[in-house]
């Protein structure tokens, strides 16, 4: 499973994606109340974005948060190997390490042979989908960016 704050941080990248430029910033008061956040949490998960340059920031009166990427070059997975790791894709359903760590010797879990595929396409799914793509999906559904 996901963190809550890797899901927060999707949370608030799709709504970047949806209301930033690189020109036009939103401040961390808007994006928290929105997505109804808290602020210092909030601003510790994008500061941690920014430090990785899937998000610009800029303090001051006119600061705030911006994508550093265009919409589609930020994948799902992007967002969730940069802050909970790529442990969500490679950990072991049932052992505490990936079955990948293990010596040949030692087959993998009871779990693997029947997980192995669905794990591979919950991956394909996150690098395949894009902010870009979340974006378009919302203005389709007609669903409005607030969680």
């Amino acid at each position: 499973m996901l963190s809550n704050t890797c899901k927060y941080a999707i949370r608030a990248l799709i709504y970047l994606a949806n209301y930033s430029t690189k020109d036009k910033k939103v401040g961390i008061k808007k994006i928290s109340e929105d997505l109804a956040i808290p602020s210092p949490f909030l601003g510790k998960i994008l500061q941690n974005m920014a430090r990785e340059k899937l998000l610009i920031s800029t303090k001051g009166p006119n600061g705030g948060f911006a994508l550093g990427l265009a919409p589609e070059d930020i994948s799902l997975y992007d967002i969730v190997v940069h802050v909970d790791g790529d442990r969500y894709f490679n950990n072991c359903v049932i052992r505490l390490e990936p079955c990948s760590c293990f010596a040949d010797e030692i087959s993998t879990c009871a779990v693997h042979r029947r997980y192995g595929n669905l794990r591979s396409d919950v991956m394909s799914f996150y690098k395949e989908t894009s902010l870009a793509d979340i974006v378009e999906d919302f203005e389709i559904s007609g669903e409005v960016i607030h969680f």
